[in-house]
């Protein structure tokens, strides 16, 4: 892998649940320290782009590569899915996901589910993922949190406690799936924080959002997704600022009001 080796690159990507294209032909790239956003209405892609890429869901047609690395497959259009199960347990292990819903686990403290994968799947000693995890949930401002359990946190510390997860991976690239939809406004803003923190490091993130000012204060790109296709795509500036396609500014302006 090169410099110039995207950490992260779909090519002319098909998916579709039965009869419904939801993705028909999408193009993404991101490079190491890239913050690329994902916006769009609802339906557009968007989620189902972020779970093509990380492996969740099986696309019909296109490439995906991960390093520069082709993800293998068998099988032709409906019936295509990886070929092999070490490589997707590789690339996973190397792209962590944060959900809209947390997804912790109600029976385990939060150090435990921040120490669970890395225990479990990459089989790292648990007194140095101990303080790993340790060191992350300090990170994202919620270490007095440790033995806690999920249902006594708030919904702003349970999603940062599912970041200080995702990052205990220590992952080449965070997928952010809606990160904040779940939240109150003031919550939302604990997250916002983390997010802006993590992409001031220099992290490869992909974020499926809602949240407009957040894709403009964090992204060095933005992806505007219009029924399964990219309508539009560039700086943040440039998107936010100056939007060329009629549809994109439907949609900003929808949002403001």
């Amino acid at each position: 892998m090169t410099q110039s080796t995207p950490v992260i690159e779909v090519k002319d990507l098909h998916k579709s649940y039965g009869d419904l294209e939801v993705l028909k032909g999408v193009d993404l790239c991101a490079h190491k320290g890239d913050v690329v956003s994902l916006i769009g209405s609802s339906g557009s892609g968007k989620s189902t782009l972020l779970r093509c890429v990380n492996l969740l869901e099986d696309s019909q047609q296109g490439d995906i590569l991960f390093r520069g690395e082709s993800v293998k497959w068998k099988g032709e259009a409906k019936e295509r899915q990886p070929a092999d199960n070490k490589q997707v347990l590789r690339i996973r292990t190397k792209l962590s996901k944060v959900f809209q819903q947390f997804n912790l686990w109600s029976h385990m403290t939060i150090l435990q589910n921040v120490m669970e994968a890395p225990v479990t799947v990459l089989g790292h000693p648990r007194d140095e993922v101990e303080k790993r995890a340790r060191m992350y949930l300090d990170k994202v401002g919620i270490g007095d949190k440790a033995d806690a359990w999920p249902a006594q946190l708030s919904g702003g510390q349970q999603q940062r406690a599912a970041i200080a997860r995702a990052l205990c991976m220590e992952p080449e690239a965070l997928l952010f799936d809606e990160p904040t939809s779940a939240l109150d406004p003031e919550l939302e803003q604990e997250v916002v924080k983390v997010i802006k923190e993590l992409a001031a490091e220099g992290r490869t993130m992909l974020i499926v959002t809602h949240d407009m000012r957040m894709a403009a204060d964090v992204s060095s790109h933005v992806v505007f997704l219009h029924q399964g296709k990219i309508e539009e795509e560039g700086p943040p500036d440039q998107l936010f600022g100056a939007p060329k396609s009629e549809r994109l500014r439907g949609f900003l302006s929808a949002i403001e009001h």
